[in-house]
């Protein structure tokens, strides 16, 4: 239908590639970690969503420009790099919740989850190699004389994006969960997050060193 064709070969593939490590992947697990599978909820629907936009843009051949301009990638690239990096100083600056020292039982100042979602959101919609990948990985499963290839091109990228967000909520309940049974005080969770937080600065600066392929 539409010219897809190895469609099991698709989801398969896309489910191995959702389970490599990534800025997408640090952001779930530490919002579940620090305050629940709600937060971690939160930052995967902000995810898919910048997810459909890098899809429909490659649908549309915009994303085409990222891959042919050296300018472009170049300025979505740092633009994006500097969100990343604003991001880990963020989480290394995070405070336990009360002014008090002696507080008993404080915990690190929650983020609402509007801005959560915004996190996830601009993370991966300012990530150009998210772009790349698409219109890399897509059209390898699109007929060439496909009669209808855009409309292919979403259909194929919102299965991805369907089984991408299942098994991000599901790494934000197994965080949340794995969390709770642990037991992690809020002084761990603290710099559990300023750890996440370096790791962000860390992606940031790769992000900003990579070249266009």
């Amino acid at each position: 239908m539409f010219g897809i064709h190895d469609l099991t070969l698709f989801i398969i593939s896309g489910l191995l590639l959702n389970l490599m490590p990534g800025p997408d992947s640090l952001l779930i697990m530490t919002r579940s970690a620090t305050q629940g599978w709600r937060a971690g909820s939160a930052a995967t629907l902000g995810i898919c969503t910048g997810t459909m936009v890098h899809i429909l843009a490659a649908a549309l051949g915009l994303s085409a420009l990222l891959s042919t301009s050296a300018a472009a990638f170049t300025v979505v690239k740092w633009i994006g790099a500097a969100y990343i990096v604003y991001m880990g100083i963020g989480m290394l600056r995070a405070r336990l919740r009360g002014e008090e020292p002696q507080a008993e039982a404080p915990a690190v100042q929650p983020l609402a989850w509007r801005k959560i979602f915004l996190q996830g959101f601009l993370t991966n919609v300012l990530n150009p190699k998210v772009a790349l990948f698409f219109l890399a990985f897509v059209p390898q499963f699109i007929a060439a004389d496909s009669s209808n290839k855009p409309l292919a091109f979403i259909i194929l990228g919102a299965i991805f994006n369907f089984n991408g967000m299942l098994y991000c909520h599901g790494l934000a309940l197994f965080t949340a969960f794995a969390s709770t049974r642990l037991n992690i005080k809020p002084l761990v969770s603290l710099w559990l997050n300023r750890t996440m937080g370096g790791l962000f600065l860390a992606l940031g600066v790769r992000l900003a060193l990579s070249e266009q392929r």
